[in-house]
């Protein structure tokens, strides 16, 4: 089955995609938001054949939900009355750090956080949430 992954912002977009056979995800793109969100969203759904999407949910380091949880659930309610695919959420705290550090423009020594970030990272931190949604359906051994 075919899933993807969402780092939902307001400016951008981050996409990762996967499947349950290979249980890998891989970043795919970063959607610069100009318009209306669920146009984006339900484009990416036909452009990568999505039978599943898995949102990143933005919870306090306790666990708590706060605005921009509450935002990207609206969003997805509001996107599965448009499409018939299940939404699936994943905590996602800290998952743009982790691309942080994975981005080979951090490594470099003197370039900022601020400067490193790119585009690049929103879908790298997607590919975060999505791995992570996919290690959590491995039945285990």
């Amino acid at each position: 089955m075919r899933i993807v992954g969402i780092d939902f912002g307001e400016r951008r977009i981050g996409v990762a995609a996967g499947d349950t056979s290979t249980r890998m995800a891989i970043p795919v793109t970063t959607i610069v938001v100009k318009g209306d969100p669920l146009d984006d969203l339900e484009l990416i759904v036909r452009e990568q054949r999505a039978e599943e999407l898995v949102f990143g949910l933005p919870l306090s380091l306790t666990g708590a939900e706060g605005p921009q949880a509450h935002r990207i659930r609206e969003v997805a309610t509001a996107l599965e009355r448009r499409i018939s695919i299940p939404i699936r959420f994943q905590d996602e705290r800290l998952t743009t750090r982790q691309a942080d550090h994975a981005s080979p423009r951090t490594k470099k020594k003197g370039v900022s956080r601020a400067k490193a970030s790119s585009p690049g990272r929103d879908a790298v931190a997607a590919s975060i949430v999505l791995q992570a949604y996919l290690d959590r359906q491995r039945p285990y051994d």
